[in-house]
């Protein structure tokens, strides 16, 4: 009779213990789960904290390449042209090829580093004046009518509808009209959507047009076929074509030298010239888990170039 009464405390006692072992251990999971995660989030963040001065550095880079641009030119009349240093896309490369070659040899320790192998780093400086200016479109309050009969060329050249062309030049006014310190005007490309632009028209008009903060000339030794033809008064897409052809063989020193190559005069005094003050830097970094971008607007003023804004986020 004892020995039966004690099978049921045994039992109790034994399904006690595997509930403390079974409970602790879900403690220790659950501890160790933590841990595991906070580790994740610290080497991600460190990565990412890292990513964005490799970024940072690749800026200070582009404007070096275009101070040093703006000083081997000639101050009383500077050219900026597609065959510059400058106008050399950096093309994908590991992140080790570059720091092992640094001058002071503090960078040969990153071969043996398995992560630097696996960053991959590229970038690009573009003409912002090789594109038409949407801040152009205005003259106060009013639409400027020479820059609207450009945007409707080139509106036409790539199919985009005119009633899209309607919606910015309505917003725009709009926005004016409403500030005159012109808070709500767009800053960036992307925030024309609020005019009710369609994502669509942006995409294919992004690489023609852009948003910089004042009035600016048209570079026609940077400008594609598309921005020739929509800019110059009574150029035809043959004649664009023709003359960036020739403008490969020898950029143009001049305004003059442009119309020369045109074979007729026209009016550009304003509207074109054949140097740059606002540039795209852009900085791409290829990583085992993300790729993080950053998009830059410098003003170069002779040899000053400063960054007017940056913003950046992951592509995946």
């Amino acid at each position: 009779m004892k020995r039966a009464a004690l099978t049921p405390q045994r039992g109790a006692a034994l399904l006690a213990a595997m509930l403390t072992v079974a409970l602790v251990a879900t403690f220790a999971a659950g501890a160790l789960w933590q841990q595991w995660k906070a580790t994740e989030v610290e080497g991600a963040e460190r990565q990412r904290t890292q990513a964005r001065w490799l970024l940072t550095g690749a800026l200070d880079w582009a404007r070096v390449i275009l101070r040093e641009d703006a000083r081997a030119g000639e101050a009383n009349a500077p050219v900026d042209h597609l065959a510059e240093p400058w106008a050399v896309p950096l093309q994908e490369a590991r992140l080790s090829g570059f720091l092992a070659a640094l001058p002071d040899g503090t960078g040969n320790a990153v071969n043996d580093d398995p992560l630097a192998q696996q960053v991959l780093l590229s970038g690009q400086v573009t003409d912002l004046q090789s594109r038409l200016n949407v801040t152009n479109l205005l003259n106060g309050e009013q639409l400027d009518a020479k820059t609207a009969i450009a945007f409707e060329r080139l509106f036409d050249a790539l199919d985009v509808p005119s009633t899209q062309l309607k919606l910015l030049t309505q917003g725009l006014i709009a926005a004016q009209r409403q500030s005159g310190d012109s808070p709500l005007m767009p800053q960036r490309l992307n925030q024309l959507s609020g005019f009710g632009m369609s994502a669509q028209a942006l995409q294919t008009l992004s690489p023609y047009i852009t948003v910089l903060p004042v009035r600016t000339p048209v570079n026609l030794n940077t400008a594609s076929v598309q921005v020739l033809y929509a800019s110059v008064p009574g150029l035809s897409l043959s004649d664009a074509q023709r003359l960036v052809q020739q403008r490969e063989r020898q950029h143009w020193a001049s305004v003059e030298a442009f119309q020369k190559a045109l074979g007729r005069s026209v009016n550009l005094e304003g509207t074109h010239s054949v140097s740059t003050r606002y540039f795209e830097v852009l900085g791409r970094l290829r990583m085992p888990q993300t790729t993080l971008q950053e998009r830059s607007l410098v003003q170069r003023d002779q040899q000053d170039v400063k960054v007017l804004w940056r913003e950046s986020g992951s592509l995946q």
